[in-house]
């Protein structure tokens, strides 16, 4: 996966990537600062540390948008406390961790070792996707001049504490991104959700007291420490603080990732940073977060990005992985690529999913093919309903949650497919151009603006 030779100039607005290019090498990241909010960490005791994540309001970036603060604030006392990172990326249409892991590692291993001495735990595991090769080696690169630096492996400087920081690679299951999945296959289990409690706070990598967190939210905090909770918390809204990166594809001039105040709206990412549609094209809808969430319509393109007012949109923020649909796409095929996405990757260890995706596909590829029924359609919402909130996780509900929103939105699509017995629109939609294939390039990284 080859990344993109060169970057657009900055964004000055910008917190995670304000700069073009990459900052692998230490020194160079220390000549810009780097390490500093580390410093000051190491000045304040836990207790403050977690104070100031609250006071930062920081919402997770992995798609749950938890408060970060609080969730540090969860973890059960004890001697052995870890931190696992969750860099298994693998909604389609995200492509932002990657980003960071690839430019700017050092922000990554910085948060790391902030939240170790907040928590003052015994080590850190980075679980990244296993399709990651070059992000994974880049990390190690990384992990190796923090060490020999003395930020890893060594007393940080005034106290006794060492912290230890490993990459550990998953094997491309898009299932151990969901939590408990991923700690059980970071705990040499087959990775597959497990019931809740214990939650990962009690028991979580190798049965002890965990705290799990996404890839860009760690690497926000040394913005945190650095900047100060409080003025972190006078960026974006009352309660989606911050900056976020976007990773928009799809069906749009510019696509890549952009990091934008929470402040802003899907208009001014879209057609904004985007670009907008190709010539001749016009917008037909929208994902706001991942392939597993609700679409959006052209008339909700001024709704923000922050999380409550996704939201109130009637979907959800999600990874921030923006897909855009033009007008020559088929919905009916979008959603049936989307349900044999999720069909493939269920675990199957519960019926609902593993049968309902299933189920969903099936009657999908005959609506596709012209050969469904009009009352196959209500049958597929009976099935969405059926699937969602049935489930140990949450892969069941990404893939009813779209194929239902495909339906209510564009139900007369789905409709003339059944009457004309083939589907009406042209076959020059290229999917790929929404869900590139596994094994070629990603779609080119743009810049943190």
């Amino acid at each position: 996966m080859p990344e993109s030779p060169t970057f657009a100039q900055p964004d000055q607005n910008a917190l995670l990537l304000p700069f073009a290019g990459s900052r692998r090498e230490i020194a160079e990241y220390e000549a810009n600062g780097g390490y500093s909010a580390l410093q000051t960490a190491l000045g304040m005791t836990s207790e403050q540390l977690v104070d100031e994540m609250i006071a930062s309001n920081l919402r997770g970036r992995g798609g749950a948008g938890f408060p970060a603060g609080r969730k540090a604030s969860f973890l059960a006392a004890g001697l052995d406390r870890y931190l696992v990172i969750n860099g298994d990326e693998s909604e389609p249409g995200t492509f932002k961790d990657r980003e960071i892991m690839l430019r700017n590692p050092h922000m990554l291993i910085e948060g790391i070792i902030i939240y170790l001495w907040m928590i003052r735990g015994a080590g850190a595991y980075i679980y990244i996707r296993g399709e990651y090769a070059k992000e994974a080696s880049i990390l190690e690169g990384a992990i190796a001049q923090a060490r020999a630096k003395g930020y890893i492996g060594s007393p940080l400087p005034g106290t006794d504490y060492v912290a230890n920081v490993y990459v550990h690679r998953g094997a491309g299951a898009y299932i151990c991104g969901e939590e408990t999945a991923l700690l059980a296959s970071l705990n040499g289990e087959r990775g597959q959700p497990t019931a809740k409690p214990p939650f990962p706070a009690v028991s979580g990598a190798f049965k002890k007291p965990t705290l799990l967190n996404n890839v860009e939210t760690v690497a926000t905090v040394p913005v945190i420490i650095g900047m100060g909770g409080a003025a972190y918390a006078g960026v974006g809204t009352e309660q989606s603080t911050g900056t976020k990166m976007f990773s928009l594809s799809g069906h749009v001039r510019n696509p890549g990732n952009y990091e934008m105040p929470l402040s802003a709206t899907y208009r001014d990412l879209i057609e904004g940073k985007g670009g907008g549609m190709p010539e001749g094209r016009t917008l037909k809808a929208f994902v706001p977060g991942g392939s597993s969430m609700p679409i959006l319509m052209p008339n909700q393109l001024d709704t923000g990005l922050a999380f409550e007012a996704v939201v109130a949109a009637g979907s959800m923020a999600g990874s921030g992985a923006v897909i855009v649909v033009d007008d020559r796409t088929c919905m009916v095929r979008f959603a049936l690529r989307t349900a044999e996405f999720y069909m493939h990757e269920s675990c199957g260890k519960c019926t609902p999913c593993r049968e309902g995706t299933r189920w969903l596909t099936e009657l999908l590829r005959k609506q596709e093919a012209g050969l469904g029924t009009l009352a196959e359609i209500d049958l597929l919402l009976e099935i969405c309903n059926r699937v969602e909130g049935n489930c140990l996780c949450v892969l069941g509900d990404a893939c009813a949650m779209p194929v239902r929103s495909h339906i209510n939105n564009f139900r007369a699509e789905f409709e003339e497919h059944c009457r004309l017995g083939r589907c009406p629109c042209p076959d020059d939609a290229p999917m790929t151009e929404l869900y590139p294939p596994l094994l070629k390039a990603p779609l080119p990284m743009v810049h943190a603006g």
